[in-house]
């Protein structure tokens, strides 16, 4: 058992160092353009109304940014791997309902030019379920005070 914990502790941590790099991929490709080029993104989906979609794609980057800094720096753990599981358990549910429903539009994930197509679900698909272990795992783990 020793050796299995040995084993998946690197493990872990290269999924949680790959997990904000993307978040902060993320942040970088959304921020690089005028915030109104996302919220086209956003309004596609037709699920915020115009106030929302603003606030949305004024804010969201800034908080993927944060997130990815603390899944690297392995901060506050709890908090952070479970904000990147419900932020991903939202955008593929979103990205789902659009597929299903057949919606021809951008997912937004790194900026514009990304339909939504199988391939963007089942890469969202694999960040959500590594996500969800990191936060099993912060969850289960002893709780750092320092």
């Amino acid at each position: 058992m020793a050796s299995s914990s040995r084993l998946a502790r690197p493990l872990l941590l290269v999924l949680r160092m790959a997990l904000g790099a993307v978040f902060l991929y993320a942040a970088w490709t959304k921020l690089r353009e005028p915030w109104p080029i996302f919220a086209m993104a956003i309004d596609a989906y037709g699920v915020l109304p115009e106030r929302a979609v603003t606030i949305v794609s004024r804010t969201l980057p800034w908080a993927e940014l944060a997130l990815g800094l603390l899944l690297i720096a392995g901060r506050w753990l709890r908090t952070s791997t479970a904000a990147a599981s419900l932020l991903l358990l939202m955008f593929f549910g979103l990205m789902v309902r659009a597929y299903a429903k057949g919606m021809q539009i951008d997912c937004g994930c790194f900026g514009l030019g990304e339909a939504i197509s199988w391939r963007t679900l089942v890469r969202d698909g694999g960040l959500l379920a590594g996500s969800l272990l990191l936060t099993l795992v912060s969850l289960r783990g002893p709780r750092k005070t320092a």
